[in-house]
Formats: C-alpha cells, structure tokens, sequence
C-alpha cells in the first residue's frame, strides 16, 4: 500500500484514526451515508469494510481492495466506453491536421490506445515511485495535442516528437522545484482550479453533443434527442436499480443510447467492418526525432501548468476515493507517471500524455472506488490498441451519445470542486476575492472563446488554457493575500512597536 499521511493541503484524519469508523465530515461528506449501501455492494459496504479489522490487520482502504475478476473487467470497460472517445477523435484530428495516410493514422491509433493503457496501469497500480496509486485513467488530446500540431506544422513531425521527449524529460528536471511549491496550492486553489476543469470539461461534452458553432449540422435536434436521451437512460438506471447495477449506470445509459441510435439508423457501421485483426504500434513512426530546443520551448512552459493541473487532479481523486495522501509526496508520483508515459508515447509518435480528470466524475458517479477497476480499464485499453475491429466498434458509437453520457460524468468534477471550495473559508473576504478574480480570467477563454486571438500563436495557446490561468491566478493571489501581505503587515506594526518605545 502507498503511504498514507495527512493532507498538507486539506488535513484529515491522522493515522492512528485511519482504522476508525469515519466521524461526519470530509470522508462522510465524498460518500454521503445515503449513498454507502450502493457504494461497493460487492464487498459488503465498502466504506464500512475500510474500518474492519481482520486478524492484527486493518482490512484494506477500499481504494486498495480488489474485486472479483468478472466485476473488475464490467467497471474498467464502463472506464473505457466512455472515455475512448478522446483517443479517437485525437487521433483523427491529428491525422486531418498533418494529412496522414489511412495506415499511419490505424498505427497511431493503436499506439494511443496501447500508451493510454500503459498510462492508466502505471497510475492506478503505482510501480516504485511512479504512480499515486489511485484510480487514473491516462489519455493523450487537448491542449498538448494543439501543440503538437502547432510545432508539427512549423518544424516538422520529427520535431514535434522530439519536442514531446524533451518535455517529458523536463518533467523529471524541474519536478523537485515544483515539489516544493505545493505548499502554495491550499485547498482554495485547488478548489477553484477543479471547478475550472469541471466547467471547460462539460463544454467539451456538449460539443460532442451538437457539434462546433458556426459548422453544418450544428446543434441537430437528432443530435440533441439522442443526448438528452442518453442523459434520461442514465438517469433512469441510476434511479431504478440499486448495487451494482447502479454501479453500471453510465455504461448502461451510453448502451441504451446507442441502441436508440441504432433504431433511429444514426449509426454508420460501415467503418465496423473490414481491415486487419492485429494493429502494431510502430516505433518512431516520422523517423529519427529532431531535438530543438526552441521549438520545444511552448510545450516545456504547457508542462508547468500541466504540473499543477496534475497537483488538482491527484488531490480531488483521493477525495473522491476518501483517502488520506501527503500532496508533498503523491503529486510527483502522479507527475512522474505523466513523463514516463509521455516519454514512451514521445517514441511512438504521440503528444503528451496526461491523467485524465474525466475518469473521477465515473468514480463519484459510481461508488467505485477500487484502482484495480481503472488498473483493468488500461488492461482493456492495451488489448483495444492491439485488437484493431474493436477499436473500429468502438468508433461507430455516435459522439452525440458519448456526448451526453460525458456531459453528467463531467459535470459531477464541478460539484466535487464546489464541494472543496467549501471547506476554503470562502466565508472570509479575501478567499471569496481570490476565487472570484481567478474564476473570472479562467472561465474568460472557456466562455468566450477565440478572446484571445489577437494574441502571438504560443502565447494564446497557454492563454486559452483556462485551467492554467485560473491556477497560475489563484496561486498568485493566494501567495500576495496569505502570505506576502500578513508578512508586510508583521514588519510594519513591529516597527512601529519599535519606534513607540
């Protein structure tokens, strides 16, 4: 088992209580009593399973319990049904962009399926001192796959790969400095960075709903039917059964909208069919990479904000599983398992790899706090990569379906950010100041988007990075009210003490 120590950043519960039943507050509070009898039906409550003892032994933090084999595989394809839509559409955008052959883009494919799985083993089982050992999922997209492309366009693809592995190996350099900045990231920052990725999550969802503003076809009242559906069947599931069936709700809910789909003839399963069995991720699939520093420069300045949206992801996830970490020590875990993975991805030809906070929202949804469940979902992911009709099966599955199984996943990452914020002292003015201004810019590029436009090319990426901003802006004001200011204040009334006597 990982260490366990109090939360720098939220204190809990301290170790000699670890084995007790959990008093009201911040544990009851991630996993509301209401809701313990369906938490973990498969192994007798799990939230009172934690505080057994077997023997001189306490049984095991439900984080850390396995589960029947059977039951495992069920949860970890729940997992990837809903999250392969990012790998996928990753990698068509990715191909589109460059114009790559229909080969290469099967080979990349594969390799990303192959990495995110890789990515979600190395996080959730936590070898040596990569990985929190908490339930992540990996993926590649977003904001370092622009990247990526941007410095593919500019430099060329061999540069862009080497851009990838230089970054990954920055992570490892400049993680101990980081390290010992997270004593500047309390519970207020973290808080409101969640809320950010919550709010810029459910956007991303519902885009895959009706599609981008502006383009044909846009906010379909099909494409609208099918999601709102799919949100009904989810929660229909969720209201009806109980155990772990409820457990299975979202995979249910993306099933059941994917038959009406198949009813209404919204499927084109034309893609299903044909092509090889077997899909090798090639190696250096552009050739040798070129090292630039300067190209890779963007990429290098991303993996800094990468860094705190990581330290976001990590504390919120042992929230949502109710466990105790040392931020001091579980973040560079989580980081390492980031560089490590982007390293190998790097060697394949992909963008940066990221922990992705998406899989939290199907954890919180679900009860189902077991690492060994996100564990199978990379085993299932890696078997994806390499089987290439499942993957093709998996793509026939309309966005407008994953759009709205993702819409309420994502959306319950808000409520957990709403729910730390809650405990930030927000009833105190200048935590409400600070959360506000940092709100405020962070949802600016998210709400309005193309604000920045104006802007040079690698500024605006890293200013259209509304989590990054909303970070780097809550930590600044967090340091400036909490700590610079309280600092000044001393110094001056100490020196008029001084000059009274």
């Amino acid at each position: 088992m990982p260490e366990r120590s109090p939360n720098v950043s939220h204190p809990r519960k301290s170790r000699l209580e670890a084995g007790r039943r959990p008093a009201p507050g911040r544990t009851a509070a991630a996993h509301p009593a209401g809701e313990q009898a369906d938490t973990d039906a498969t192994g007798a409550a799990s939230a009172g399973a934690s505080s057994a003892v077997t023997g001189d032994r306490p049984a095991p933090h439900p984080v850390d319990e396995s589960r029947p084999l059977l039951r495992i595989m069920l949860f970890g394809v729940q997992h990837v049904l809903v999250m392969a839509a990012t790998p996928i559409s990753a990698m068509f955008l990715m191909s589109a962009t460059l114009g790559l052959g229909a080969e290469l883009t099967v080979e990349l494919l594969s390799a990303a399926f192959v990495l995110s799985g890789v990515g979600s083993l190395i996080q959730s089982l936590g070898p040596w001192k990569f990985g929190p050992r908490l339930p992540f999922v990996m993926l590649p997209g977003g904001a370092p796959l622009i990247l990526f492309l941007s410095i593919a366009d500019q430099h060329g693809l061999r540069t862009a790969t080497g851009a990838v592995i230089l970054t990954a190996a920055f992570y490892f350099v400049v993680l101990p400095v980081f390290s010992r900045l997270l004593r500047f990231f309390p519970a207020l920052v973290i808080g409101t960075m969640i809320v950010i990725v919550g709010v810029n999550l459910v956007k991303v969802g519902a885009v895959l709903v009706t599609g981008q503003p502006g383009t044909p076809g846009f906010a379909d009242p099909a494409d609208l039917g099918l999601g709102l559906a799919t949100i009904g069947f989810t929660v229909a599931f969720y209201l009806v059964f109980t155990g772990i069936m409820r457990q299975l709700a979202v995979m249910m809910g993306l099933l059941a909208g994917t038959a009406l789909a198949g009813v209404l003839g919204a499927i084109d399963a034309g893609g299903a069919g044909g092509g090889e069995l077997l899909s090798l991720p090639e190696p250096m699939p552009f050739g040798s990479p070129v090292f630039n520093l300067v190209a890779a420069l963007p990429l290098m300045l991303y993996s800094l904000a990468s860094m705190a949206e990581a330290t976001g992801q990590t504390v919120i996830n042992a929230e949502a599983v109710g466990k105790d970490i040392d931020a001091r020590t579980d973040v560079p875990k989580t980081v390492r398992g980031d560089a490590l993975t982007s390293l190998l991805g790097g060697c394949f030809g992909l963008p940066l790899m990221v922990t992705s906070g998406e899989n939290i929202g199907i954890v919180r949804v679900t009860g189902v706090r077991s690492r060994f469940v996100t564990a199978a979902a990379g085993v299932v992911l890696i078997v994806i990569g390499f089987l290439a009709p499942v993957s093709r099966a998996i793509s026939v599955i309309p966005s407008a379906v994953v759009g709205g199984t993702a819409m309420v996943v994502f959306a319950v990452i808000t409520v957990l950010g709403i729910q730390m914020l809650g405990r930030s002292d927000l009833d105190k003015h200048t935590s409400t100041f600070i959360c506000a201004v940092a709100l405020a810019l962070g949802l600016l590029p998210i709400l309005v988007p193309g604000v920045y436009g104006h802007f040079p090319p690698n500024v605006r990426i890293l200013l259209e990075s509304g989590v990054a901003v909303g970070a780097f802006v809550a930590a600044v004001l967090n340091i400036l009210f909490h700590h610079v200011r309280p600092g000044v204040a001393a110094r001056l009334t100490t020196a008029r003490t001084e000059s009274d006597r």
